[in-house]
């Protein structure tokens, strides 16, 4: 019989992943019960077919959403980690369950007639609620395990796919609903999304340039000395020329921009530079690198 080895030294950051996702999915259940169900707002997933089924059948929403995620949990448990997805997602979604009946009728309305202010505030409350629940390995079931799925075969942001079936779920809540409370909903769905990437990959103050020019070590001494920046000299080859070139690469800060592209600028002003945004930058000159 298979055993799970769990360390000693484990044992703390493995209890305060539960918490954590405790933490998360009273937070999901208070934004449901505070500022979303109360005024009718549409949400998105497995929890959004829930209130569907409440409004036409009355069935409660935590119970039913845990029917609905056992096929996906089945799903899941296959395809993203086994014993230790698996117990996660059943806490999560259990936690998540129970939050929410729990806290039904339990708890006033903070916010009403004010449609901006209830949504801003149930997709904030929500959001952080997700991204801390799936930033310690966890998923409360429904789309975040499909989320985790596509991460995992695409590369898609958690938050992008779960607009995606946010979206679907709104196309059926238009024939219940009516158009002006689907325009709400999307907007609630947007907002949430972007909550959840924040919590997940944290705000990003990183830019990362890859500049090719014909004078690379002007360049590269201007970035080291004057910018006070590392720098990385790389190989590379023209596709077209076939002709060999450096490649210099570094990491900014946003407010390291303008002066690093007028700095390149007044040294070779044929250079070629591509800027993006570093998600996360952990090291010299940045957050330390450290395990959370």
């Amino acid at each position: 019989m298979h055993r799970l080895a769990i360390r000693r030294e484990q044992i703390p950051g493995i209890l305060r992943d539960y918490l954590v996702m405790t933490i998360g999915t009273l937070c999901i259940a208070l934004a449901l019960n505070i500022f979303l169900d109360p005024n009718n707002v549409i949400f998105g997933g497995v929890t959004g077919i829930a209130a569907m089924l409440k409004t036409l059948l009355g069935l409660p929403i935590g119970v039913t959403s845990l029917v609905l995620n056992i096929p996906l949990f089945i799903i899941g448990l296959k395809r993203l980690g086994g014993f230790v997805f698996g117990l996660r997602t059943i806490f999560a979604t259990v936690m998540l369950s129970v939050f929410i009946d729990l806290t039904a009728n339990r708890v006033g309305q903070f916010v009403q007639r004010e449609p901006l202010l209830y949504i801003a505030y149930g997709a904030l409350l929500s959001g952080i609620g997700t991204g801390l629940v799936l930033r310690v390995g966890g998923t409360t079931g429904g789309v975040d395990i499909v989320a985790r799925l596509l991460q995992q075969w695409r590369g898609i942001r958690p938050g992008q796919s779960m607009l995606i079936s946010s979206v679907v779920v709104f196309g059926a809540a238009g024939w219940i609903y009516g158009a002006t409370p689907v325009l709400y909903a999307l907007l609630l769905a947007f907002i949430e999304t972007r909550v959840i990437d924040i919590v997940l990959e944290g705000f990003s103050d990183g830019r990362s340039a890859l500049i090719v020019s014909d004078k690379p070590e002007a360049i590269r001494d201007a970035v080291l000395h004057d910018l006070d920046r590392g720098v990385t000299m790389l190989e590379g080859r023209g596709g077209y020329s076939g002709r060999e070139r450096a490649v210099l690469m570094c990491v900014i800060s946003q407010a390291e921009i303008a002066i690093l592209k007028k700095m390149i600028y007044n040294i070779d002003p044929r250079a070629f530079v591509v800027m993006t945004e570093a998600v996360e930058v952990l090291g010299e000159g940045f957050r330390p690198a450290k395990a959370e």
